[in-house]
């Protein structure tokens, strides 16, 4: 598959290869990650794709990507899909920004990619959520046009929806 390109990203699906170095957090020689990569978030990420490829395959275009700016292909982060759609044509999201790249828009110009290759893959839903206390990621998820649906003790949740609102988060 090819990457999903932003103007100042470019998403890349990630590969066994990859993920075994980012759930180790070991980078290959000559790999260009921030000082700050992985978040843990990425080692539980990459760990999850691991065992979905070793349980029913390589998920593919619903897996995990890396974030790299364009400028400098630093690997700044990750991106991607919990698992392939539902029966309903559902998915669910996550992403995550090392902390010296917070800040300059990055996290909503990569869901934003995300957001636009799921409306062309037909899928009918993408859902994401947050933590009460991570402010800046509910609002990059509004800012790329999800919408708050409901909330817990513990989440915010949010959706958007290809073919129209539909009544049960």
């Amino acid at each position: 598959m090819t990457p999903l390109d932003t103007p100042r990203l470019i998403l890349s699906p990630m590969t066994v290869a990859d993920a075994e170095r980012v759930a180790a957090g070991e980078p290959a020689d000559g790999a260009r990650w921030a000082p700050d990569y992985p978040l843990p978030g990425e080692m539980r990420a990459a760990q999850r794709f691991l065992e979905t490829c070793a349980g029913t395959g390589d998920p593919t275009p619903y897996g995990s990507y890396d974030v790299r700016r364009r400028e400098d292909g630093v690997l700044i982060g990750g991106a991607g899909f919990h698992g392939a759609p539902d029966e309903k044509g559902h998915v669910t999201i996550g992403y995550g920004i090392v902390p010296s790249a917070r800040g300059m828009g990055y996290a909503t110009e990569a869901l934003r990619a995300l957001l636009r290759f799921t409306r062309d893959q037909g899928i009918a839903s993408v859902h994401g959520d947050a933590d009460l206390d991570n402010i800046a990621s509910q609002h990059v998820m509004t800012a790329a046009g999800m919408r708050l649906v409901k909330e817990d003790a513990l989440l915010r949740y949010y959706r958007i929806d290809w073919d129209g609102p539909t009544a049960q988060a």
